[in-house]
C-alpha cells in the first residue's frame, strides 16, 4: 500500500507540465527510486517501478516506460536483485511488445553512422585536417547523441550480459528478444542483437551458443576469432579442421555466402596450428577451399565430384554429408530427397538451423527456436 502511494506520488510528479519541465519531473522520480533503492527498500522500490510503468503504458507512454524500466533493471543490478532486475528487463520487453518500436537496420545504421564520425573527427584533428575546436564540437555532438539513442539491441544486451548465466530468466529473457527482434530483417531474431548475444556469450566462455547466435549474425570476423579461442582452449589438435568445417557448412546452410568466406579465410590465417594455405595439411580444409569456390561458380558436376573425392574427410562427422545435401539444393539445384534420411536429434538439429521451409518465407514458427537447439 505505502509502495503504491509513494509510486503515485512520483509519476504525479513526472507528468506534471510538459517539455523539458516534464524531463525533470521524470529525473526526480528516478531520484526518489534511486534514494530508495541507495537504502536498501528494495521491495518497495521494486513495487513502485512496477506501478509506474503500469500507469505509463495504459497512457500510451511506451518510451518513458521502457527508459524508466531499463534504468531501474541497470540500478537493481549494480546492487544485485538479480530477481527484480530480470523482472524489470521483462517490463522492458513487454513495452516494446505493445509498442511499435522494432530493431531496425535504419536504427542500427544511424549508431553506426555516429560512430563513425566520432572516430573520423578525431582522426582528422590527429592529421591536422580538422581544427581541436571544431573536432571537439563534433565529438562531443556525436557523444550526446548515442547516448540518448543507444540502440534497442544494444540495450537488451546489456540487460542480458548483466543477468546470472544460470538463471531461468535469462533463458526466457533472450528467447523473448529475439522473438521480438525478429519483426526486422532475421526470421530468428535480428543479426545486430545475435552478434551482441554471441560476444557476451562468448566472454563467459559459453562458446557453444556463442556459436549459435554468430551463425545468425553476419559476423563471419568474429564467430572465426571466438572458434580459434574455442578450438585452442577446449578441442583436440586433431580436430582443428573440424571446428571452423562445421561454421562453414553451417553458414552456406543457412545462405550466408559472405560470412562462411569470411570465417574460413580468417580462422585458418589465424589459429596457431594450421599452416598458411591454401592448399592445407588438412584435407577437410582443402574440402572447405574448393567448395567455397565451386559455390562461387554454382556448377554441379564440380560439387558432385568434390563430394566423392573427399569423402573419407567428410566422414569424419556424420552431419556434414546432410549439410552438403541441403548446400546442394541451395547452390547447385539438386532436387531435395523425397524422404528426409535423418530424424530425431538430428534433424531438429538442421531444422532448427536451417528451418523446416524450402524457400525464404517459411512458417513463422522458426522465430520460437530456443537459442540452445543447435547444440
Amino acid at each position: 500500500m505505502a509502495a503504491a502511494m509513494m509510486a503515485a506520488a512520483a509519476e504525479q510528479e513526472a507528468s506534471k507540465g510538459g517539455g523539458g519541465r516534464n524531463r525533470g519531473g521524470v529525473q526526480r522520480v528516478e531520484g526518489k527510486l534511486r534514494a530508495s533503492v541507495e537504502k536498501g527498500e528494495y521491495y518497495e522500490a521494486h513495487q513502485m517501478y512496477r506501478t509506474l510503468f503500469f500507469r505509463y503504458m495504459s497512457q500510451g507512454k511506451h518510451v518513458e516506460a521502457r527508459e524508466l524500466m531499463y534504468s531501474g533493471a541497470l540500478l537493481f543490478f549494480s546492487h544485485n536483485q538479480q530477481n527484480s532486475a530480470a523482472d524489470l528487463s521483462m517490463l522492458v520487453l513487454e513495452s516494446l511488445e505493445k509498442s511499435d518500436a522494432k530493431v531496425t537496420d535504419e536504427l542500427l545504421g544511424a549508431t553506426s553512422i555516429v560512430c563513425t564520425v566520432i572516430d573520423l573527427s578525431a582522426a582528422l584533428m590527429d592529421s591536422g585536417f580538422l581544427s581541436s575546436q571544431c573536432g571537439d564540437v563534433c565529438i562531443a555532438c556525436g557523444s550526446a547523441i548515442l547516448s540518448k539513442k543507444l540502440c534497442l539491441s544494444e540495450n537488451l544486451a546489456k540487460v542480458f550480459s548483466l543477468m546470472d548465466p544460470n538463471s531461468p530468466e535469462r533463458v526466457a529473457f533472450v528467447s523473448r528478444a529475439l522473438k521480438w527482434s525478429s519483426g526486422g530483417s532475421g526470421k530468428l531474431g535480428h543479426p545486430k542483437l545475435h552478434q551482441l548475444l554471441a560476444i557476451t556469450l562468448w566472454k563467459e566462455q559459453n562458446y557453444c551458443e556463442s556459436r549459435y547466435h554468430f551463425l545468425h549474425s553476419t559476423d563471419g570476423e568474429g564467430c572465426a576469432n571466438m572458434l580459434v579461442e574455442y578450438s585452442s582452449s577446449r578441442g583436440y589438435r586433431s580436430e582443428v579442421d573440424m571446428f571452423v568445417a562445421q561454421a562453414v557448412l553451417q553458414f552456406l546452410c543457412l545462405k550466408n555466402k559472405t560470412s562462411a568466406s569470411v570465417v574460413f579465410t580468417t580462422y585458418t590465417q589465424k589459429h596457431p596450428s594450421i599452416e598458411k594455405g591454401p592448399p592445407f595439411v588438412q584435407p577437410l580444409l582443402n574440402f572447405i577451399w574448393f567448395l567455397l569456390l565451386a559455390v562461387d561458380g554454382g556448377k554441379l558436376t564440380v560439387f558432385t565430384v568434390l563430394c566423392e573425392q573427399y569423402q573419407p574427410s567428410l566422414k569424419r562427422d556424420p552431419m556434414y554429408n546432410e549439410y552438403l545435401d541441403r548446400i546442394g539444393q541451395l547452390f547447385f539445384g539438386v532436387p531435395p530427397k523425397q524422404t528426409s534420411s535423418y530424424g530425431g536429434l538430428l534433424g531438429n538439429l538442421l531444422n532448427s538451423l536451417m528451418g523446416t521451409g524450402e524457400d525464404d518465407d517459411a512458417e513463422d514458427g522458426q522465430e520460437d527456436s530456443s537459442p540452445i537447439e543447435l547444440d
